[in-house]
């Protein structure tokens, strides 16, 4: 195994004690590198009811693994869910608890996971679907973590209104009803303003009446809504910018409640907690990096110059708890709004992100790579358009001949087609540079720090890709998983012959 490996490897070690602040200076992020008083934060969700809902998300589960593993004293999270794909709701919760992320909690505080609570409901329902008997129950709760949303670009504007903007309203509706609530933290994106190139940490004003939009939703077919979604997204490019732009103005409505806003960039793998590399899914850039590794993707449509703004889960769940507690030992009345982003701390272009990401994967290539490692960006539709006929589709057609040939399912097209179709829709963001304000975040992280270092960190992506490439690569090496069945992902020696028929 090359050595690069063996130093991951090691990586382990870093996973520490901490509580609430890996140690982020050495991705850049220098507002990250302080210590924070473990025990204010831990002391100050002493007995506290929490309500999460979206917490089977990939946001929503390393919160609730870090909030179990860092404020021991936590009396109940509640976790609103839903049954989905078959499965009731029961069911969901028992896989929840057999995820990956808890490996530690499971380990060392088996006994905590017992304060997971499942409440049946759905974000898109009236009085988010709870039944009266556990609305009971949540009149208990002080604090709130709102992050169920749907994340789809591609998410019909009727759909996206219904969970984003209206079950945004329901629950802020519910949590009126709350009388020891003491913060309830939203979590947006950094992109609802994606028609402005500098964004402060202010809530802007909608370019509709959110309840406007969500009486035309209950009013009108969807299929209606659907029609006319290109006229009312006007600047935004798509539904979803466009919802949580209208969701936000919702929550800075309703000041007389502790709320709190948290804008998030694009959300990757942990650089820390869980664990290094942690990821749960292939959507957005994780995708990219691993089509990168097999080789299947190699030219994008984007300005490489442009700057991709990449924050780690960890960074995020860590925002939300600080949030929180800053909000719950403040009085109503402001709705402080956090961009918790990495683009002005420690810009990381398009273009050297691509070449990290396949220096990585020549370096550790996975059990089936298809092709040599390789990518450029082209900011020419026409070239770019050619590079996917000549190495994208050819090979996926010629591929797929092969396939019928041995009398086995044709598959490449379609994967090619489906990547091309998740490549257009990210196609704006790989276009667009944002510039973010952040004060409001690094006040936050100072007023929580007790040290008076805030020196300035060096820039060094270079120590956060390896654990977002061969870290995150290693979550999905369950042999029986369908992910890795199809990525194959599982690094092997490079003096093992298969990476030497790879290429």
């Amino acid at each position: 195994m090359c050595e690069n490996i063996e130093n991951l490897k090691n990586m382990e070690c870093l996973n520490g004690n901490d509580l609430l602040s890996p140690n982020f200076n050495e991705i850049g992020t220098e507002h990250y590198n302080q210590a924070y008083p473990e025990e204010r934060i831990a002391d100050y969700f002493y007995n506290s009811v929490i309500l999460v809902t979206g917490g089977t998300g990939f946001v929503g589960k390393a919160l609730l693994e870090k909030l179990l593993r860092s404020c021991p004293g936590i009396d109940t999270i509640y976790i609103l869910m839903r049954p989905k794909r078959g499965l009731s709701v029961d069911q969901r919760y028992k896989e929840l608890l057999k995820n990956q992320v808890f490996d530690r909690i499971r380990a060392k505080w088996p006994e905590r996971l017992s304060k997971l609570y499942p409440i049946t409901g759905d974000v898109s329902a009236p009085n988010l679907g709870v039944s009266p008997e556990q609305q009971l129950l949540l009149k208990k709760c002080n604090t709130v973590f709102h992050s169920a949303a749907t994340v789809k670009f591609t998410e019909p504007l009727h759909a996206a209104t219904t969970l984003n903007v209206q079950g945004t309203a329901t629950l802020l509706k519910l949590a009126g009803d709350m009388p020891l609530l003491r913060a309830l933290v939203h979590v947006s994106t950094a992109y609802s303003n994606a028609p402005r190139s500098y964004i402060e940490e202010k809530v802007y004003p909608p370019p509709y009446d959110p309840e406007s939009i969500v009486k035309c939703t209950k009013m009108l077919p969807a299929e209606t809504v659907n029609i006319i979604a290109e006229a009312l997204q006007g600047d935004h490019p798509n539904p979803y910018t466009l919802t949580k732009s209208l969701a936000e103005s919702i929550v800075y409505n309703h000041t007389e409640l502790p709320v709190c806003i948290i804008r998030p960039s694009i959300v990757t793998a942990a650089f820390q907690e869980p664990f290094p590399g942690w990821i749960d899914n292939v959507y957005g850039v994780t995708g990219i990096i691993m089509e990168i590794s097999r080789g299947t993707y190699r030219s994008g449509y984007c300005r490489e110059r442009y700057v991709v703004d990449l924050v780690p889960v960890d960074m995020v769940v860590n925002s939300c708890i600080l949030a929180a507690w800053r909000q719950g030992s403040k009085k109503p009345g402001r709705c402080p709004v956090y961009n918790v982003t990495s683009g002005s701390i420690n810009p990381l272009q398009w273009g050297h992100f691509t070449k990290l990401c396949v220096k990585w994967a020549r370096e550790n290539p996975t059990k089936y790579v298809m092709w040599y490692p390789n990518f450029a960006f082209t900011e020419s539709r026409f070239i770019n358009t050619f590079w996917e006929i000549s190495c994208h589709f050819l090979p996926a057609f010629l591929y797929d001949l092969l396939l019928r040939a041995q009398g086995r399912k044709a598959i490449m097209m379609k994967l090619a087609r489906r990547f091309k179709m998740a490549a257009a829709t990210g196609e704006y963001f790989a276009n667009h540079e944002w510039e973010f304000g952040v004060s409001e975040l690094t006040a936050l992280h100072n007023e929580a720090s007790s040290a008076s270092d805030s020196g300035v960190g060096k820039h060094r992506q270079e120590n956060y890709i390896p654990r977002f490439f061969y870290k995150g690569r290693m979550v999905f090496t369950n042999p029986h998983s369908p992910i890795e069945l199809y990525y194959g992902l599982n690094p092997i020696p490079r003096e093992d012959p298969r990476s030497v028929v790879g290429w």
